[in-house]
């Protein structure tokens, strides 16, 4: 069984034609917290159906100091100077995995 610390983010963002830029820059940061950053257990990055203005991310970090060094990572910083102009708003919500379903 998987345990974790989570982080749900959901960006409403300014436009419709923000779409493809803001995804460019959350794709590579999820590539890049999954490939630089031993604690990041999973980065999705979604797209809620029909959804044209709006981007939610599922994160899974070994616990929350690996949380805390995702945000200080420098591809992380650069993903929020770079996305800002984008993001009408962002909400966070941290949790605690505590069942994954897979089978024992």
């Amino acid at each position: 069984m998987m345990s974790g610390f989570v982080i749900l983010v959901e960006f409403l963002l300014v436009s419709a034609d923000s779409l493809k830029p803001f995804r460019a820059l959350i794709d590579d940061n999820a590539r890049q917290s999954r490939s630089l950053e031993p604690g990041c257990q999973r980065f999705d990055v979604l797209v809620p159906e029909g959804a044209i203005d709006r981007i939610v991310l599922y994160e899974i970090y070994d616990d929350h100091q690996a949380f805390l060094d995702h945000l200080a990572s420098e591809h992380y910083k650069a993903f929020e100077r770079e996305s800002a102009a984008l993001v009408e708003s962002k909400s966070v919500s941290e949790l605690a995995l505590v069942y994954d379903g897979a089978p024992e």
